[in-house]
């Protein structure tokens, strides 16, 4: 079954990124494959932005262990893509966050997919609970 694109409104936070020239690929729109790399800053930027990573000196750090992603319109440079997440699932040591990207100024995304995180200890890289805090800061971007 083919979803349905999500609008803007259902998920509390948003990080607007500027394509680049090189994202576009011989069809004149932004490659699949970078669809990826706005899914990994909005994520990792909001973790960063919470005091929840700190790279190089975070004990716990979250691996992705699964991705996807459903394209529903074009994104082409120069647009400015507007990357919008929410947690979608807490779990005792992984994350699922959800993704939507959109366009300029649209409101109805032209992609959106999902981001699965485990947390691990960084060092020996075994699953660890998420933190108090985390779980705190999940929930201001957790829909009701």
């Amino acid at each position: 079954m083919r979803a349905t694109p999500n609008s803007l409104n259902s998920y509390p936070h948003h990080l607007t990124i500027p394509t680049r020239w090189a994202d576009n690929d011989a069809y004149g729109h932004v490659n699949n494959s970078v669809y990826y790399f706005y899914f990994d800053t909005v994520v990792n930027k909001w973790l960063i932005e919470n005091g929840l990573l700190e790279i190089g000196q975070s004990d716990t750090i979250g691996l992705v262990v699964g991705t996807s992603c459903d394209y529903f319109a074009p994104i082409s440079f120069p647009d400015d893509v507007v990357a919008a997440l929410r947690a979608a699932k807490v779990g005792s040591s992984s994350v699922t966050y959800e993704i939507g990207l959109f366009r300029n100024e649209e409101t109805t995304a032209s992609a959106q997919g999902s981001f699965v995180h485990v947390y691990v200890d960084e060092k020996n890289r075994r699953p660890t609970a998420i933190s108090a805090m985390m779980k705190e800061k999940l929930g201001e971007i957790t829909p009701c």
